[in-house]
């Protein structure tokens, strides 16, 4: 389940992702596209397709932990191929 923020209103959401690959993405978020190919690189590699888009899993306060600690966790959906 998510958290939404939209205009001060919060909404819940179920995600029904199924089968998922995930890796921890540590630092800046602008430094992420790296991880996320070689993510997808793994997935192929793994004879699995992608299904979906990824989402993001934040696991510090931006606001409190300087960029080159932040970890993010990357969750990408996936079929076999």
């Amino acid at each position: 389940m998510r958290l939404f923020s939209e205009e001060r209103r919060i909404r819940l959401e179920r995600l029904e992702e199924g089968m998922c690959a995930q890796l921890l993405h540590v630092g800046p978020y602008d430094t992420e596209k790296p991880t996320i190919e070689r993510l997808h690189a793994f997935i192929g590699e793994q004879g699995f397709q992608l299904r979906g888009k990824h989402h993001e899993i934040y696991l510090n306060d931006p606001r409190r932990t300087a960029p080159e600690k932040l970890k993010t966790i990357i969750r990408q959906p996936v079929q076999r191929g």
